[in-house]
């Protein structure tokens, strides 16, 4: 049993190519960059800092928004360095699996698919909320959920536009990419909008103090499950701002990062990879970390954090009611309806990509991997995603896993950044159209980074994860071991051999019987 075995690159190339279960290149740099736009930018924007800011940073929350975007600018590299030397869907998983063995992969895979299905989930439970706010502000009461028999309720929203993205995913990637394209275009808009509105209201005095002194955690924020883990690990009392803050709302700003890892997913359908895929990649990234700045930035000048902090749930409809622009809020909930919508639409995808390259390696059930004929898109496995997430969302309370997407992140992102290092040194040979600059610096920085984020992120969190790794553990010895295409390639190959082996003695000793019936035959003629 080699749990570390690795799959050639060569060889998931080849794969790539498997009729049946082959994906077609269709997306341009523009594509890219606005999927990560997509998918980077959703109803986030309007409360993550927000929340960030009032609770955890202050007005530093914008530090908060660049050391998360350094971060993530840092692990990109080593994900394009990646995407562009081995070009196929899966992303980080595929990556691990070329450097690092199978059972390392399988990790990473399986923290992907925590990342992507509760992103999904979380987001299309957003979305059916926000849709019951844009109705409500057209006098159209219609409730988000609906109370079921036994306590149960039921939020019909995520049905609705997992299923609308689910038929148009399955239509195939470009259409799907188009539609995407105009609802990103009318999300910049909108928050484009909301930094000029906000930037009107700008008071300079509410940001100061920039850094306000730490203090005790207060409320939740005192809970041991609630606390930084780093916190509780050191045994650390649980504060509130401060450079602490800063870090920790980093942890919980990169969130909003968490985009262009699933935009590297798509690289077995872009056209061109070595050049396509790092210039949409970068470009993403740079237009979204100048839109969270200019609405961090808009936010805090607005309103004092410590006005924010006495709300329940801040957002920025909380801070525009504040300074008497509540018209702008119904603006701010359809810009949050329609960043929300992109948000799934690139998740979805990124989910069923990430099974497709499993499942091609048997890891997964290899049936989940066929393609259509027609459109080269994963049907099955689109829907079966749709459904999956669509029900999570509807029936369960899964925004109490939101920060379960971080953690499954950032421990892909601390993989991929240390995998460019391993890729380097098994193959020198490699010369991919794009290498992360400054040698082993970046990669080892970016691997820190993360591990530092992932530390400051809640006990809680921690605690899922680690169960989410036993469930993992449990399903790869159970199923991904034995049915993988490299164990039963190696079952073959030394059953092959053995075969070959007890070919090779057997005419040996039928010879040497044979001598010696010649030798006993000769001896009596001789007699």
């Amino acid at each position: 049993m080699n749990l570390m075995r690795t799959k050639s690159i060569e060889e998931s190339l080849a794969n790539a190519e498997e009729p049946g279960r082959k994906l077609k290149r269709s997306l341009s740099a523009w594509d890219l960059a606005i999927m990560g736009v997509a998918v980077a930018v959703g109803a986030g924007i309007f409360s993550v800092g927000a929340r960030t800011a009032a609770f955890a940073a202050g007005p530093a929350v914008t530090i908060s928004f660049i050391i998360a975007a350094i971060t993530c600018a840092f692990s990109i590299m080593c994900y394009a360095e990646f995407a562009t030397a081995i070009p196929v869907a899966g992303s980080a998983y595929v990556f691990t699996y070329a450097t690092m063995g199978e059972i390392i992969a399988w990790i990473i895979g399986w923290n992907l698919i925590l990342e992507l299905f509760t992103a999904a989930a979380v987001v299309a439970k957003y979305w059916g909320i926000y849709l019951s706010v844009v109705l409500a502000g057209w006098n159209m009461n219609v409730p988000a959920t609906l109370p079921l028999s036994g306590g149960f309720e039921f939020t019909w929203g995520p049905f609705l536009i997992v299923a609308i993205f689910t038929v148009l995913l399955v239509q195939g990637t470009k259409l799907s990419a188009r539609v995407g394209n105009i609802f990103t275009i009318i999300k910049i808009a909108v928050v484009l909008f909301v930094i000029v509105v906000g930037f009107m209201h700008f008071k300079a005095s509410n940001l100061a103090p920039f850094v306000p002194p730490a203090e005790p955690g207060q409320g939740v924020a005192s809970e041991v499950k609630a606390q930084p883990f780093i916190s509780f690990l050191f045994g650390l009392e649980p504060a509130q701002y401060g450079v602490a803050g800063i870090v920790t709302g980093a942890a919980i700003v990169f969130f909003a990062f968490i985009g262009f890892d699933v935009v590297a997913t798509s690289a077995e359908e872009v056209k061109d990879p070595g050049k396509t895929l790092p210039r949409g990649i970068f470009g993403g990234l740079i237009l979204t970390t100048v839109l969270y700045l200019g609405v961090s930035l808009a936010l805090t000048g607005m309103v004092s954090y410590k006005d924010l902090a006495k709300a329940e749930h801040p957002n920025l409809t909380t801070a525009f009611n504040m300074v008497g622009a509540g018209w702008a809020a119904q603006i701010i909930a359809i810009g949050s309806l329609v960043g929300l919508t992109t948000v799934i639409m690139v998740l979805l995808m990124g989910l069923s990509r990430v099974v497709l390259a499993m499942s091609r390696d048997g890891l997964l059930p290899r049936a989940l991997s066929v393609t259509s004929d027609k459109r080269s898109t994963p049907a099955r496995l689109q829907i079966l995603c749709g459904i999956l997430v669509a029900l999570v969302a509807g029936f369960t309370k899964v925004d109490l896993l939101e920060e379960l997407i971080n953690i499954g992140t950032l421990s892909a992102f601390i993989v991929v950044s240390l995998g460019v290092i391993f890729l380097r040194r098994k193959r020198p040979d490699l010369t991919p159209a794009y290498r992360v600059p400054g040698g082993s610096i970046i990669p080892i920085l970016s691997a820190l980074l993360c591990f530092y984020l992932m530390l400051n992120l809640k006990v809680e969190s921690w605690v899922f994860f680690a169960v989410w790794l036993l469930i993992g553990f449990a399903i790869y010895f159970a199923y991904g071991r034995t049915h993988s295409v490299l164990e039963i390639r190696e079952q073959a190959e030394g059953k092959e051999a053995r075969r070959a082996a007890a070919a090779a003695t057997t005419p040996v000793d039928g010879a040497a019987g044979g001598a010696a019936g010649s030798s006993h035959a000769g001896g009596s003629h001789s007699a």
